[in-house]
């Protein structure tokens, strides 16, 4: 079978499907659908096929993108149209979750599976409401019992919705807490080194500014010690003329006598 004939029957069932379909799944649904006995997809045109349609719509002039998210394929909006897909649904669109809530979950996702009781060791708080919360929002679910523990409390783990809710397919996919440590460190010597270059900044503007005003006062003051030099020398000149006229009649004086 063709790549050609196959991309678009894959195209369709992604496009279709409320939920991420598997590499698996579309094979198996595929073949169904054409029912060629003889000439079977396989699943290396299968994938073949969707990494050609994940390319295609990477495009800048596509809204929409193919994203593998909870293990399977899903067509979803490209993260500049957001807000403007946020429009059709308003608030419902926006799912927010409270500060307790997103503390709680971040807990259960890198330390799962994890009793409430660990969870609560970690926050230093009772977090009954907002444990179900998440389970009421499908983000977690309950996984099992410690079988080691007194009593053997329920362990919590996240749920495939979580997956899909925040665009991942395992919890390995989440960030490493280096890496979030990392950036915030990052983040806060920018600002620090942002603050010192501003206070730098601003003593070089003081030091220009009063550099600039000295020379202005040296400037002017050579300009009116010029002038007083040409004072003194035109002074001086008036004099040494008075005198030589002075000393000429003089001496026309002392010649008549």
């Amino acid at each position: 079978m063709e790549l050609s004939e196959i991309i678009p029957h894959i195209e369709a069932l992604i496009f279709a499907s409320d939920k991420p379909l598997t590499n698996e799944e579309i094979l198996e649904l595929v073949n169904s659908a054409l029912a060629f006995i003889e000439d079977r997809a396989t699943q290396e045109q299968v994938d073949a096929a969707i990494d050609g349609i994940r390319e295609k719509y990477s495009a800048e002039f596509y809204a929409f993108e193919l994203k593998q998210i909870g293990g399977g394929w899903q067509f979803l909006t490209k993260k500049e149209y957001h807000k403007t897909v946020a429009q059709l649904n308003g608030d419902k669109f926006l799912k927010r979750l409270s500060v307790a809530a997103l503390e709680t979950l971040a807990i259960i996702a890198y330390k799962q599976p994890i009793t409430k009781s660990e969870i609560e060791s970690i926050r230093g708080v009772n977090c009954d409401y907002a444990v179900q919360k998440l389970l009421e929002k499908d983000l977690v679910i309950i996984s099992g019992r410690n079988e080691d523990a007194v009593g053997k409390p329920l362990i919590y783990a996240t749920s495939k919705s979580f997956m899909d809710y925040f665009g991942i397919n395992s919890a390995d996919d989440l960030p490493k807490i280096s890496e979030v440590l990392m950036e915030e460190l990052v983040q806060s010597t920018n600002v620090k080194e942002a603050e010192e270059n501003t206070e730098f900044e601003t003593t070089i503007d003081t030091e220009t500014v009063t550099e600039t005003i000295v020379e202005e006062e040296t400037d002017a003051t050579e300009a009116e010690s010029a002038d007083d030099v040409d004072n003194i020398l035109a002074v001086t000149e008036s004099r040494e003329i008075v005198e030589k006229v002075n000393g000429d009649t003089d001496t026309e004086e002392e010649h008549g006598n």
